[in-house]
């Protein structure tokens, strides 16, 4: 399977920025987001127009305490900066949780590990080429 990745002269660091300069929603962007549980880092998936719920992370992953990894964690354990963290072939082998609501799209954009590069992936790709289990993580408006 190739991908085909698309690079731009405008940063495609978030999901808003990607979704204008690929022409698509932004809840077809993929947001690959690093976050530490009891210390162990992990990506997670989220379509551009969610929000991750740490209470549901927590729960999901039974940590005490779930936080977003900081700039300098991101790049040491991905091998990529925040606004173009890829989904998988990351520096060293992470788990990686997505989120249900990537399920209602056949496929969606993600980052290629440059702030202004992506590619699309059908969603049971990326499930496979990342390692992904689906779970229910993102933030319920009004809940969190």
């Amino acid at each position: 399977m190739a991908l085909s990745i698309v690079r731009f002269a405008a940063t495609t660091r978030t999901a808003q920025d990607a979704a204008r300069e690929i022409g698509t929603e932004v809840e077809r962007i993929v947001k690959s987001l690093v976050f530490v549980a009891d210390g162990r880092p992990l990506v997670v998936l989220c379509s551009g127009d969610n929000r991750v719920s740490v209470k549901r992370l927590e729960d999901l992953l039974r940590a005490k305490s779930v936080r977003r990894a900081t700039a300098d964690e991101a790049k040491e354990k991905t091998g990529f900066p925040i606004g173009g963290v890829p989904p998988f072939a990351h520096a060293q082998a992470l788990e990686v949780v997505a989120d249900n609501a990537l399920r209602r799209f056949d496929a969606v954009w993600a980052a290629a590990g440059l702030p202004d590069a992506v590619f699309e992936i059908a969603v049971d790709d990326l499930m496979r080429l990342s390692g992904a289990r689906f779970a229910a993580i993102s933030a319920v408006p009004g809940m969190e």
